[in-house]
């Protein structure tokens, strides 16, 4: 979403000279493109982590203002939700133990900061989408106390001119309405940031995009919603339709939508840029006093401030991102794919299985984008976020086969020489590759073990509905701070 907006309206002419102001943006950034003007030496990595607060009785803790007031930690920020905070995380090089630094200090910080967030009554919690939200808890009121969210409400709203609707189809059926967009505020995610050159941009997003659909299968975390067994990775189909500004009339035009996987292989980090602006409406069109053109002229490096924002009102699932550190600017990869869980050693397991394919792939004599067409890569991020680890997808030249099948087969290997590539210590890049393996092998990740043990709790306890949602998040609270990883994790 970028910086902090204040509380505003609106007028023809802000969109005009928003309009106009990103237009420039964007041709001074393909003249920065031309010069070679990005910091390349040293590529850093970077993660961010959303999470769920839940109270004593595992339901959503609406205290995200009081949590942040006890863990005082500047890491810590707001999200959508009264019951949502985020953990940005601190950028490094992966080489030799950088993914050990990551864990060691994800834990430190979440540690540290559930002990404070239990003094003001709740509990953190790394999960997709957590099992006991219910409608009461999405509504306006629930909205964090930032204005830039209610500003952000009330342009999509203002945009469909119509109450959402939320229809997901899965194991079972979930059909209803929202007048505000807090149902996004219930699916929280891991994000991993991967800085590369303009040149290598486009390899390394198009990688990203072909095995978007794999990392979803193994990293499902999110199978259970408003009381219902929906996708495995539920908090796709829901961020897509809960940020959606389309009607349906404009949806039946073939209108883009703002959360996109996309619609073809990109050849330059421009295209993505210049796509935003083409297709896609000013949501908050707030224009900063700086002239791009007269800061490039005089030598210095243009925030670009106005392209920046606009490019966090689109949701793709892979988002380019311009950024100024130290005064360079740099390009990195958002990836935006994974839900956020089960544990701190799942998350960095995770992020070493996609730090490690994507270079391999990017680097490849031969690209997987040019044996595979975009719309199968595409079928197979749906069909991964709707079977989870039991997707069947499509590899060229191997046909349809399980995921499992093929991550053991092809691309662990290729992971391995990714990860080797960027220097990882090889006891490192062993001991988290094994966890992806060992997933793959029995078959459960955080949304196998969610739907399981809530069966369990329903079939062998007699539990209802409710009651057993509330018994799956108690137990998965206690799993997840033992940090073992999810495939080990037993049933209740």
């Amino acid at each position: 979403m970028g910086e902090d907006v204040g509380a505003r309206t609106f007028s023809r002419e802000d969109r005009a000279r928003y309009r106009e102001k990103v237009r420039r943006c964007l041709d001074v950034f393909a003249e920065m493109l031309r010069e070679s003007r990005f910091d390349v030496d040293r590529p850093m990595t970077g993660l961010e982590i959303e999470l769920n607060l839940v109270d004593d009785e595992s339901m959503p803790a609406m205290r995200n203002a009081d949590v942040l007031a006890a863990v005082a930690d500047p890491d810590f920020q707001t999200e959508l939700g009264q019951f949502n905070v985020e953990i940005n995380v601190a950028p490094r090089r992966l080489a030799g133990t950088g993914t050990a630094e990551f864990e060691e200090q994800v834990r430190a910080s979440l540690n540290a900061a559930e002990a404070k967030a239990r003094t003001v009554g709740a509990h953190m919690v790394m999960i997709g989408i957590l099992p006991t939200l219910r409608p009461e808890h999405l509504t306006a009121a629930t909205l964090s106390a930032n204005p830039r969210y209610r500003l952000l409400n009330e342009q999509i709203f203002a945009a469909r001119g119509e109450d959402l609707r939320i229809a997901i189809n899965g194991v079972e059926r979930l059909a209803v309405t929202a007048d505000t967009i807090t149902p996004e505020a219930a699916c929280t995610s891991t994000q991993f940031h991967l800085q590369v050159s303009p040149g290598q941009f486009a390899d390394y997003w198009n990688s990203a995009q072909a095995i978007a659909g794999i990392q979803v299968a193994l990293g499902a975390n999110a199978p259970l919603f408003f009381g219902r067994e929906l996708w495995r990775e539920t908090r796709v189909p829901l961020f897509e339709q809960a940020t959606d500004t389309r009607a349906e009339e404009i949806k039946a035009q073939g209108v883009r939508p703002r959360v996109w996987f996309g619609e073809r292989w990109i050849t330059t980090v421009f295209d993505l840029f210049e796509e935003n602006v083409r297709y896609f409406p000013a949501l908050l069109p707030i224009c900063e006093p700086e002239d791009p053109a007269e800061t490039l002229a005089a030598g210095g490096v243009p925030k670009l401030a106005e392209l920046r924002l606009h490019n966090g009102t689109i949701y793709r699932w892979n988002r380019p991102v311009y950024d100024v550190l130290k005064g360079r600017p740099h390009l990195r990869v958002e990836n935006r794919v994974l839900p956020a869980g089960p544990t701190v050693v799942d998350t960095i397991a995770n992020g070493a299985f996609y730090f490690g394919l994507v270079r391999a792939l990017a680097e490849s004599d031969r690209p997987l984008w040019s044996q595979m067409s975009f719309s199968a890569a595409e079928e197979n991020f749906t069909s991964c976020a709707r079977y989870g680890i039991d997707a069947q997808v499509f590899w060229p030249g191997l046909g349809y086969l399980p995921v499992t099948e093929l991550v053991l087969r092809r691309l662990l290997p290729l992971a391995h020489h990714g990860l080797d590539r960027w220097g990882v210590a090889p006891e490192e890049r062993d001991r988290l590759l094994g966890i992806i393996e060992k997933r793959c092998l029995t078959g459960r990740n955080g949304a196998s073990w969610q739907v399981e043990t809530l069966h369990r709790l329903e079939s062998a306890d007699h539990l209802d509905r409710p009651a057993a949602l509330r018994e799956v998040v108690r137990h998965y609270v206690d799993l997840m701070h033992s940090n073992r990883p999810v495939h080990e994790w037993p049933l209740p």
